[in-house]
């Protein structure tokens, strides 16, 4: 058994559907459980009419949703049998009124609270795995709609909730194991879950990869297949950088680092349910099925590259916390990070010196809550709109002359902190935001000049005119 995961591109009209329904019939042997995200823009379009009916505009957002409504209806008619049509588009404006009803009360309220953005947020995917499924039995291929949220039991904090493992495991094993029994193809939902009381809640944007995961861990799939809109994990952005190659295989921690500090082609969380079951991932393109993707496995073969992925994050604040009370102190640090516990705020890279510390924060939500506390420690500098770069290899840690290398091709960049020598396989900086891309593509120049072919595939050159 396998889980397929399909973002939102390989799903968003009849023509991505049905390379999907191609793809999935490949596997078909291998009882495959299919994952979906919303329609492309759907999460987006859903949240905005959110949106402008708590600003008081709710006519507007009800021309929003009926676009949203037409764009679903009218794939639907493309792909399901003429024999089941009407009754499945019946359900499908079942759910819009349904979604009707929430902006209702968002404009009563006057605000999209976290609760009402999480009601209305998952109708993409809900309304997007009907369509698949009903697509599937249209094929003869006895699609099942699967309604994850029963199983996929989470806390109530709603638009990032924390599954909780023990109740879900066994629930998703149960309710998968009873859908495949019944033949078919069982078609479900990413980013989606629910409360012990059946409120529905999301795991964060994202969250579909992570669901797929969950779902491969607790029915201890051979293979979960993530299916995206590019050939794999690559070297780096190739928005930025177009010469990016693709990484054949790589390790789960090389490719968790990668996630967390910014490659977009993972959820940060994907690989921790694989990781615990040492489920290989695949990571594939589904607009390209016949090019092989990049496998996700627990020890990737020895590579002479120095360097396999540049990844970087933007939209990162730096906090520099100054005290004379840290000198030949103990115990300051362990009331600084207690602070950012209680505000429920990550860290991503911690420097400290005898007077000092920085941090790098990239979710700022509760910044100003924290700021009060962190003053009556010491004097707290910000500075915004900082970037991090992670380059990613193996055993980085005990190469020497790779700073030089990572430095040297960036000399006249400014690096305000560095995180080298915490993992074996990871080196991160932080540079001014306006300097990020600049600094990518000079680093992928430095590692990737000549990529090595038994890591990397290098794409062939183009035809001569």
């Amino acid at each position: 058994m396998l889980v397929m995961k399909f973002g939102g591109t390989s799903v968003e009209d009849s023509s991505a559907i049905r390379r999907l329904m191609g793809i999935v019939e490949q596997f078909i042997e291998r009882r495959p459980i299919v994952v979906v995200s919303a329609m492309g823009k759907t999460t987006n379009g859903l949240l905005e009419c959110g949106r402008l009916a708590a600003q008081g505009e709710l006519p507007g957002a009800r021309v929003r949703l009926e676009g949203l409504a037409t764009h679903h209806l009218s794939t639907l008619a493309e792909l399901a049998s003429p024999a089941e049509v009407e009754t499945v588009q019946r359900q499908l404006r079942e759910r819009f009124a349904g979604i009707e009803q929430i902006l209702t009360e968002v404009a009563a309220a006057g605000q999209l609270t976290p609760r009402l953005s999480d009601a209305l947020a998952a109708n993409g995917e809900l309304l997007s795995s009907t369509v698949v499924a009903a697509a599937f039995r249209g094929q003869g291929r006895g699609g099942t709609w699967v309604d994850i949220r029963p199983a996929m039991v989470t806390n109530d904090d709603h638009t990032r909730a924390a599954v909780q493992f023990e109740q879900s495991n066994p629930r998703l094993k149960e309710l998968f194991t009873t859908a495949l029994s019944n033949g078919g193809v069982p078609v479900t939902q990413g980013f989606i879950g629910s409360t012990i009381d059946g409120t529905t809640t999301t795991i964060g944007r994202g969250g579909s990869d992570f669901s797929a995961a969950i779902i491969g861990a607790a029915l201890d799939a051979e293979e979960i297949q993530i299916w995206t809109d590019v050939d794999g994990i690559l070297s780096t952005d190739p928005r930025l950088v177009p010469t990016a190659v693709k990484v054949r295989t790589i390790s789960f921690a090389e490719a968790s680092e990668l996630a967390y500090f910014g490659a977009k082609v993972l959820h940060p969380s994907t690989l921790l349910p694989a990781m615990s079951k040492e489920i290989p991932v695949l990571v594939c393109n589904s607009r390209r099925p016949a090019v092989k993707g990049t496998a996700i496995v627990r020890e990737a073969p020895a590579s002479r590259a120095l360097v396999k992925a540049i990844a970087f994050k933007r939209g990162i604040t730096v906090l520099n916390v100054s005290s004379d009370r840290m000198l030949m102190a103990h115990g300051f640090l362990a009331r600084l990070f207690e602070i950012f516990n209680r505000y429920e705020t990550p860290i991503d890279m911690v420097a400290t010196s005898e007077v000092s510390v920085s941090m790098t924060l990239d979710d700022t939500r509760n910044l100003e809550r924290l700021l009060p506390e962190l003053r009556q420690l010491g004097e707290v500098v910000i500075e915004p709109d900082q970037a991090l770069i992670c380059l990613v290899g193996e055993n980085l840690k005990f190469i020497p002359g790779v700073a030089a290398q990572i430095f040297g091709s960036i000399t006249d960049i400014n690096v305000s902190m560095i995180s080298h020598g915490a993992s074996a396989i990871n080196l991160s900086f932080i540079v001014d935001g306006k300097h990020v891309e600049d600094a990518v593509r000079r680093l992928h120049d430095q590692f990737f000049l000549d990529p090595d072919p038994e890591t990397f595939e290098i794409p062939a050159p183009a035809p001569q005119r």
